[in-house]
């Protein structure tokens, strides 16, 4: 079921377990010592960006707690972990920072910011190229609050693959991050919109949730409705060649 939900939706969320419960438990402990030393917070300090905050081990252990739970067998583990990205939402999500401009606050706050893990963007025209070739993107809920959830595209990746096999194709992939891919990508992403249910992730610590490394996904506003303080994420992206990425 888990390889049917990726081939086709493009994501997996895994049921509670034990041991990814305890993982969890012990990168949020982690995770609010890090934020009481963390510095810049961006988009009017409702949003703690955290890339390569978490100071897990090589294995992805925390604190002596190993990384484990049944999503390990749906992904080629690296041999070396990175240190996780720890992604903190806070009430009030999106504010607007003062360099931010109107074009780019309203689509973080009507289109969830949407994105394609590993394109970056390049110079004072933000072009995008990829610099960053994911293996897979797994990210676990720290702590349980329901506000600003991971949203994602269902059956995006789809498109965006195929988008991206025409755009490197005839092309030598130690070249694809010379290779402008800002008008494919936003052309395909502006389709996706259209064609694709946006579903919000709303899940506890001890889940886990697996998304295909081409699948548009983003994080929601903050509902001035909801409760908490913070919504805390830890999320791997492991590197692979360029030439496995498609």
């Amino acid at each position: 079921m888990v390889e049917q939900a990726l081939k086709t939706k493009g994501y997996a969320v895994f049921a509670p377990e034990p041991a990814v419960s305890a993982w969890a438990d012990a990168a949020y402990r982690v995770g609010c010592e890090v934020l009481q030393g963390a510095g810049e917070r961006r988009h009017g300090r409702t949003w703690f960006v955290g890339v390569d905050a978490l100071p897990n081990a090589t294995d992805g252990s925390v604190a002596g707690v190993p990384l484990a739970g049944a999503w390990l067998d749906h992904v080629a583990a690296p041999q070396q972990w990175h240190l996780a990205q720890l992604s903190v939402v806070f009430p009030g999500y999106p504010r607007r920072d003062a360099d931010e401009s109107d074009a780019a606050h309203r689509y973080r706050r009507n289109r969830d910011a949407a994105h394609v893990d590993g394109l970056l963007a390049v110079g004072p025209e933000k072009r995008r190229y990829l610099q960053e070739p994911h293996g897979f993107i797994v990210g676990f809920p720290l702590n349980h609050v329901p506000a600003s959830p991971l949203v994602v595209w269902e059956g995006s990746h789809v498109m965006m693959r195929a988008a991206f096999a025409g755009v490197f194709a005839n092309h030598a992939p130690d070249t694809w991050d010379k290779i402008d891919v800002t008008d494919v990508y936003q052309a395909t992403r502006k389709v996706i919109f259209e064609a694709c249910p946006r579903v919000e992730i709303t899940a506890r610590p001890g889940q886990a949730i697996l998304l295909d490394r081409h699948l548009v996904h983003g994080v929601a506003p903050w509902d001035a409705d909801q409760h908490g303080d913070m919504r805390m994420m830890a999320y791997f992206r492991p590197l692979i060649a360029p030439q496995d990425w498609l």
